[in-house]
């Protein structure tokens, strides 16, 4: 799968750009602060409906301008789509495919697939455990993009369940009567049956992903490794043992049940995947607060390789996107991560300077200077 075009407007600081794309290596080169960056984020924003920047659609959309919109044309073999996607803030965004009537934008998610490393990964070693979360929950939904609809469920169901609890701790802090929460166990009901499905996707990636994750350390830093990927829920440590959806289901509505009355005090939802954590461990050790700023980097970038891995033996290989990273690599890790992703379909490259790209990456060059982009 690659992407042939690219076009935007009102996106980011492009009022209008058009770049054609073909197969093999493109790198966007230019300054810092000169849009090449925006032009991969809105290749992965296709694949993800978000922003690996930024939070919210707003900073998305240009200055002075109301909407944004990214347009794509894709071919995966003898198959080409055109998909649209339509950011406005505040309201509901808007999606087409092949210039059809509307869809939903989670209908687009599977035709564009991407895997992105830029210098925000760190966190995925560094960072809070919601970092760790995204990055899992984003490769479900890449894997299978049904899964977008199961993470917008749960997402709606806590919101439910947690303004209900707040409800509650409200009226029992201001001595008023007691709330009836006897709809509590019907959103605990739900927030088991998705928390359940969304529990079992992370455990059945992360037990295919470690194999792949410590492979691809060895790649970057041979004798680095090895690694530990492992799942730490707030349910518990039997849910690695559950054989089961339905097994997932009862010990999410056991511990539900245990913690409800801290949950009535605190108004806040204590426990369900949302509250859960992947550990990452190096040599024995946690890589958060051990790993030295170089293997911190290569964990990360082992991470995106083994969910480029994954993607690409399930079919329908992945855009590799790789925004300014190789100035933040030794020369060592720079030659090696060249070699492993020189031979993929479509690698997309942003660097401040030509010198950083390395050379076994030759390929297509752009130009990028104050929103213009210009093929070399």
């Amino acid at each position: 799968m690659h992407v042939t075009h690219l076009s935007l407007a009102d996106f980011r600081s492009y009022a209008r750009v058009e770049v054609p794309l073909e197969p093999g290596v493109t790198a966007f080169v230019g300054a810092n602060g000169q849009g090449k960056t925006n032009l991969v984020e809105a290749v992965g924003y296709l694949a993800t409906l978000g922003s690996h920047r930024v939070s919210s659609d707003a900073p998305l959309v240009r200055m002075g301008a109301d909407r944004a919109v990214i347009r794509a044309a894709v071919t995966q073999g003898e198959r080409s789509q055109l998909i649209e996607l339509e950011l406005n803030p505040g309201k509901a965004n808007r999606a087409r495919i092949n210039r059809s009537s509307q869809v939903r934008p989670r209908d687009v998610l599977g035709i564009v697939r991407t895997v992105l490393f830029a210098p925000e990964d760190l966190a995925l070693v560094k960072g809070d455990p919601g970092e760790r979360r995204r990055f899992l929950d984003e490769l479900i939904t890449a894997r299978s993009p049904r899964m977008a609809g199961v993470r917008s469920d749960y997402e709606r169901v806590l919101k439910q369940r947690n303004t209900l609890l707040k409800s509650a701790a409200m009226a029992r802090r201001h001595g008023g009567r007691s709330m009836d929460l006897s709809t509590l166990d019907v959103w605990d009901q739900h927030l088991g049956r998705v928390g359940a499905e969304l529990l079992a996707q992370r455990l059945d990636l992360i037990a295919t992903l470690q194999p792949l994750a410590d492979k691809a350390y060895a790649d970057v830093a041979p004798g680095g490794g090895p690694l530990a990927l492992e799942y730490r829920s707030s349910v518990g440590a039997g849910v690695e043992s559950a054989r089961t959806r339905e097994d997932l289901y009862e010990q999410l509505i056991a511990a539900l049940v245990e913690v409800r009355k801290q949950e009535i005090e605190r108004g806040v939802t204590l426990v369900g995947p949302h509250r859960d954590d992947l550990l990452l461990g190096l040599r024995g050790m946690p890589a958060k607060g051990y790993a030295s700023h170089g293997e911190s980097w290569s964990y990360a970038l082992a991470l995106r390789l083994a969910s480029y891995d994954l993607l690409r033996s399930e079919g329908n290989e992945p855009v590799l996107v790789l925004d300014d990273v190789f100035a933040e690599l030794d020369s060592r890790r720079r030659e090696r991560l060249a070699e492993l992703v020189a031979p993929g379909e479509q690698v997309l490259v942003t660097a401040a300077v030509d010198d950083d790209v390395p050379g076994v990456l030759a390929g297509t060059r752009f130009a990028v200077s104050a929103g213009e982009v210009e093929r070399l």
